[in-house]
């Protein structure tokens, strides 16, 4: 796999810039592994830095599974209502209803449990990813779950 097509599988799976992941890639001499985890590095210092903004709007989403025994509602917010319009925001909201639904919260706290979707990231290093998407300070607010 050459440069070009690493960086464009790079860019799809983190939805950071071409120029990020180009930067990331040649730190990591090619290695499309070691590019990821230095991405991961930068969004976790990139969302401390973002700590101490203000969320001043956001979201409510809300999942009810297809069985209609379990449901969520959850508070997502950020600091713009561009970013709160935004469709990959609102996919983020979803991909935490569904978190939520699957492993309720008194179980382990949301932001310290593996995302279902890929064990290898916990839900705070997604939420870190959106961060460093935006460029904003994004925080989950309360989250209702409803079992039957």
């Amino acid at each position: 796999m050459n440069l070009i097509e690493k960086i464009k599988q790079l860019r799809e799976e983190t939805g950071i810039s071409i120029s990020e992941c180009k930067k990331a890639l040649e730190e990591a001499k090619g290695d499309l592994e070691k590019a990821k985890e230095i991405l991961q590095q930068k969004w976790q210092i990139f969302a401390e830095k973002k700590k101490e903004r203000e969320t001043k709007t956001g979201i409510i989403e809300a999942y009810v599974h297809s069985n209609k025994k379990i449901g969520v509602i959850l508070e997502l917010y950020c600091e713009s209502d561009f970013v709160a319009k935004h469709e990959e925001f609102q996919k983020l909201a979803h991909e935490l209803c569904l978190q939520v639904a699957a492993i309720p919260p008194e179980e382990q706290p949301l932001l310290e449990q593996n995302w279902i979707k890929d064990e290898t990231k916990k839900i705070k290093d997604l939420i870190n990813e959106y961060i460093a998407k935006f460029g904003e300070k994004i925080e989950v607010g309360k989250v209702y779950r409803c079992q039957i």
